[in-house]
């Protein structure tokens, strides 16, 4: 505890020292030289909200990441994000990931269950849960928002929002840059980009990510497949058409195929080494998928902007896996999913420089996952427990369907005060269409064809004050949803439904801005109530299966995050901060890995392994994060730059399940990154060397389903790049 106390404290000291300076600070304003204009940080902007705002003068809590910042941490993909964005963990174990903002998000491998925290490529929410190991290549901006985004992204972003912009095409001429890229692991990468003004009103930009990587894993055994060798293959091309400055038509595509091998893991409760395992079951990971989006505005007389965003997503994932994670047993699973996903979204916003500005939109959303009947082996969706004697398999469509209307206005009461108030109402369906269970050593097959329909107003009151120029205090209340699901049937009793999930969140915050534009600050409270969560239970009757149920008591969940930036000659600095703390409300469950008994939700008993799950931890919720970044540029003769930097991140302890047994395994332990980076640029020509987990700290990064998943070792390289 007195580590996690000596980091708050110390950025507790930067925000409020840099707040006493600028209060002293009375220098008159002709006294700043060019260069001390040149030191300056530049704005920081979010279109979250539909509208581009100065985050400084915006009430959201969140972390925006320019593409350069993002290269020069190390971020190439959705699981290095949480090093260098607060209240953020993202557990990779696979075809599937556990994304949580502040401990809500998603935290059970199913598709019942939606996300918490919903991702956005481009202006269009992206595949839910699934399919997001694309990697982040030639970007203009990725902005993390913390807390519910019930008004912007609705439904599914109880947690928050990430919000993914490629760089767009441009007239500023044929530019772009190539990159190449040799490291440990056998890793070789190839990145570019190409932007081509074709006309005064038309510009194309292409992009490519091309990867290859041998396994971290030493493996033995009887297994197939190549696990942990990664081969991926990423393009992306854009158009810019501006026929009239009021027209602005922008067509993206993408396509990406990844293949990881599969994932290597062993048992939760191992003690070996993580990286040298044994196996005897099949290994495959593979995903492939192809995105379209089509964002088109056009500007009235009067100013009001009218915009349309359509977008097209078609993706397939195959994953199999040893089950068990050893060479004793042959438990394995397999699956191949099928996701197609259409949206389309349609903004109404005011212009900027009223008094009362105004967004009005409507959304609709038609997400179709598909278990095919096709041999994998034998099934889409096959678990062997073991394989040949107790099997079962899973077929058909579990189609969801949204839509939606929002809103929000602002009006200035004054120069200074400001009042925000936004709404959306969302209807949301989700479907289990001719879905087969079956057991074949049991002779049964179990068909489903039920649907829930749920329909929720969520929102935002913000009330914002700017002190000065430099100072921006808000607070609001803001609430979200995520609709509930259907359980698969099991032997003896139809399916069960389970209940949405509900939260609000009360926030406090104050960003400043502070010697002459050299240093920024990011400082928030939050408290959130979270009502209906939705957990995996055991079933007590029936030890092969588990349902998913309702938390009823109130899970609480609150902290505060701090955040820095500044620059100061050569010296760039990036701080940031979590602390939090989560607990349960009144809940009795039978944990899916103990013996079954009886066990009501509500009323218990509180005995055997029926326990009473009050106070416990939320999952995925460490009580402290912490990121820090240092950088200096040295002036070398001829024009060069060279530049060290050195990047830390500390995530703390946290739980797998709501179970809080560390007994079985649900306990990750604390780790602690380093990055580090020395790059040499001259003119067009930049060469770096990097080091990624520097210390080679081995830690796990992620247990599901019984297995853990070791994070990446130390990995070492060279990159060189040429702009043009």
């Amino acid at each position: 505890m007195s580590r996690k106390l000596w980091i708050t404290a110390s950025a507790a000291a930067l925000l409020f020292a840099a707040g006493a300076a600028n209060a002293q600070d009375a220098r008159p304003a002709n006294q700043n030289t060019q260069d001390e204009q040149a030191d300056t940080l530049d704005d920081v902007v979010v279109t979250a909200e539909r509208r581009t705002t100065n985050l400084q003068e915006t009430a959201v809590a969140a972390t925006v990441l320019s593409g350069e910042d993002l290269e020069n941490r190390g971020v190439t993909s959705l699981e290095q994000l949480q090093f260098v964005a607060p209240s953020t963990t993202v557990q990779n174990f696979g075809q599937g990931n556990f994304f949580n903002v502040r401990g809500i998000g998603k935290s059970e491998p199913t598709t019942a269950i939606g996300v918490g925290v919903t991702t956005y490529r481009d202006g269009v929410a992206v595949f839910p849960g699934y399919f997001q190991t694309e990697p982040y290549y030639d970007i203009g901006s990725v902005e993390l928002l913390r807390g519910p985004q019930g008004t912007f992204a609705g439904t599914n972003a109880t947690g928050g929002a990430v919000f993914i912009n490629a760089r767009n095409p441009d007239f500023t001429g044929v530019n772009g840059y190539v990159m190449g890229q040799a490291g440990t692991y056998g890793n070789l990468k190839l990145q570019g980009a190409i932007n081509v003004p074709i006309s005064d009103t038309l510009a194309a930009r292409f992009a490519l990510n091309s990867e290859i990587r041998d396994s971290f894993h030493e493996i033995t055994g009887t297994y197939s497949g190549h696990p942990g060798e990664i081969d991926s293959k990423s393009y992306r091309a854009s158009v810019l058409w501006t026929p009239t400055p009021a027209l602005r038509v922008l067509l993206k595509g993408d396509y990406n195929n990844l293949d990881f091998g599969g994932y290597p893991a062993d048992p939760a409760l191992a003690t070996n080494d993580p990286f040298k395992i044994t196996a005897n079951g099949p290994h495959s990971g593979h995903d492939e998928t192809a995105r379209v989006s089509l964002n088109v505005s056009y500007v009235l007389d009067n100013g009001i902007t009218l915009r349309s965003i359509t977008g097209y997503q078609d993706g397939i994932s195959e994953f199999s896996t040893d089950l068990d994670g050893t060479s004793a047993l042959n438990n394995t699973f397999y699956d191949r999913v099928e996701e197609e996903v259409w949206s389309q979204e349609f903004n109404i916003v005011s212009p900027d420089d009223q008094r009362l500005t105004w967004i009005l939109g409507a959304f609709w959303q038609y997400d179709d996952v598909v278990f095919p009947v096709t041999t994998f082996p034998q099934g889409a969706y096959h678990v062997g427990f073991p394989e040949g004697v107790v099997d079962y398999y899973i077929f058909g469509e579990t189609p969801k369907e949204t839509q939606a209307v929002f809103g929000q206005i602002s009006y200035d009461v004054s120069e200074n005060l400001q009042i925000q108030l936004g709404a959306r109402w969302s209807e949301s369906t989700s479907t289990n269409d001719n879905v087969y269970t079956t057991y074949p050593a049991f002779g049964l097959t179990l068909l489903q064809n039920d649907e829930v329909t749920a329909e929720k107003t969520t929102g935002k009151l913000s009330v914002n004050y700017k002190l000065d120029d430099n100072n921006f205090v808000y607070g609001f209340v803001a609430t979200g949803f995520k609709m509930g699901g259907l359980n698969a049937p099991n032997f003896y009793v139809p399916a069960s439904s389970f209940g949405p999930e509900d939260v609000i969140d009360y926030e406090l915050g104050w960003k400043s801005t502070m010697f002459d534009g050299r240093v920024r600050t990011q400082l928030g409270a939050y408290y959130m109530v979270y009502e209906g969560f939705q957990v995996i239970v055991g079933d007590p009757t029936v030890p092969l299966f588990n349902s998913i149920v309702n938390v009823n008591g109130e899970t609480v969940l609150k902290g505060i995050e701090a955040s820095a930036q500044a620059r100061f000659g050569q010296w760039s600095v990036d701080v940031g901060g979590s602390l939090s703390s989560s607990e349960l409300g009144q809940f009795y469950a039978v944990d899916p890995r103990l013996a079954r008994l009886p066990c009501n939700p509500q009323t218990g008993p509180a005995a055997g392994n029926c326990q009473n799950l009050e106070g416990n931890s939320q999952s995925y919720a460490p009580e402290l994060t912490f990121n820090a970044g240092l950088q200096y540029e040295f002036a070398l003769e001829g024009g060069a730059i060279l530049t060290p930097r050195i990047d830390y991140s500390h995530i703390g302890e946290s739980w797998t399940s709501i179970f809080n047994n560390e007994a079985l395994g649900d306990k990750l332990e604390a780790r602690n990154i380093v990055n580090l980076k020395l790059t040499y640029q001259l003119d067009e020509w930049t060469l770096a060397a990097y080091a990624l987990n520097a210390t080679d700290q081995t830690y796990i990064a992620a247990v599901n389903a019984g297995l853990r998943y070791a994070g990446p070792p130390r990995q070492i390289g060279l990159n060189l790049m040429r702009t043009f």
